[in-house]
């Protein structure tokens, strides 16, 4: 059997530590070692791997690294260890009747995506954990061994917070109670607000426009991410939602992030110049629908999502049903070493997906 990976040293490095030439070729490297892993331990991998003819002995750049769609998540159960080995299975958000992906993880990589997602956070946050405001119910955080991807974000991003609180109650109506007494308690303090953007939108920021109603949240910062789907159907692009928000609280610093539950912990994070960048633990590759080539920078074409963390289950590479643009590598005015890009949406046939398209009122 091919030898584990351990990444452990990965963990020394800082996000955007590298420029794209020497995070080609480490990443390349360490995800042939994962996909020589899968090959050896999951079967069902092994059979796409074979089925396509895949020569792992000729891999010579990012893009050669063989990659599966998303979807197979909910159409097949891809793991790699027995069922004792598993200790934590998360589920991705699903309207009725839709199947859903279920992720399987082990400790070693449950606690590599913990640790590199602190690694992220402290890029935005700094090390200090802060107040933290969850505009969402604490109802979905009941199960905790089973996460739906919605739960499993709240109590992920959780760990950088301290006093969570919810704003949200378990009929998914603003708490004002609990918002107010929790603003007394750190007024003039940074806070952490974080929530999925539909949510936010939908049970938040338009009560809170209805009610002519305003809360001061000028020293915080939100981390938002998923649901632009159902946003842009209501015509409410980034600028939007960024604007009213800042109208009915104040808040300044509104950061997008763009993730899924098939590589939790594989976040790309906003900058203040409005682009997503990848960290040195992952990547991102453009693909044209149908012949699946790679775009070159600028032109749009599938998402392809690539990370070092999924050692349990075959997902480091992963074709994703999103549609979006690499903007450019190492240049950014920002200041960020790598790849940024932005995404333009979702492909004519994909499901709704994502942890906040996917609420439905009872």
């Amino acid at each position: 059997m091919t030898p584990a990976p351990d990444f452990t040293d990965w963990l020394e490095l800082r996000p955007f530590q590298f420029g794209s030439d020497q995070k080609e070729i480490m990443m390349k490297d360490a995800l042939l070692a994962l996909t020589q892993w899968h090959q050896s331990v999951c079967s069902e991998y092994k059979k796409i791997i074979d089925l396509f003819n895949v020569d792992l002995n000729n891999i010579r750049t990012l893009e050669d690294i063989p990659f599966i769609p998303v979807r197979l998540f909910k159409e097949f159960d891809l793991r790699n260890n027995s069922a004792d080995e598993i200790f934590k299975t998360m589920t991705s958000s699903g309207t009725s009747g839709q199947e859903v992906s279920k992720i399987h993880l082990d400790r070693y990589t449950a606690s590599l995506q913990t640790k590199i997602l602190s690694k992220i956070m402290a890029d935005l946050l700094g090390s200090k954990r802060l107040p933290m405001l969850v505009i969402d119910s604490p109802s979905v955080v009941k199960n905790r061994r089973s996460f739906s991807a919605q739960g499993a974000g709240i109590l992920g991003f959780s760990m950088f917070g301290q006093d969570v609180t919810y704003a949200l109650d378990e009929s998914m109506a603003i708490d004002w109670k609990a918002i107010t007494v929790f603003l007394a308690r750190h007024t003039g303090d940074p806070i952490f607000v974080f929530g999925f953007t539909f949510m936010i939108w939908q049970y938040f920021v338009l009560p809170l426009v209805r009610e002519n109603k305003t809360f001061s949240l000028e020293n915080a910062i939100l981390l938002h991410g998923g649901g632009w789907k159902k946003l842009s159907e209501q015509a409410v692009d980034n600028e939007t939602f960024k604007s009213t928000l800042r109208t009915q609280t104040g808040l300044k610093k509104v950061v997008n992030y763009y993730g899924m539950v098939e590589q939790t912990g594989s976040i790309s994070i906003e900058c203040d110049q409005g682009n997503l960048h990848v960290p040195i633990y992952s990547d991102v590759v453009v693909r044209e629908p149908g012949s699946f080539a790679v775009t070159k920078n600028g032109e749009e074409g599938i998402i392809e999502t690539l990370s070092i963390l999924p050692r349990s289950y075959p997902g480091h590479a992963l074709l994703t049903e999103d549609l979006g643009v690499i903007l450019g590598e190492d240049d950014c005015p920002c200041g960020r070493l790598g790849k940024y890009f932005r995404v333009n949406g979702r492909l004519a046939r994909a499901e709704i997906r994502g942890c906040s398209d996917t609420h439905e009122a009872s």
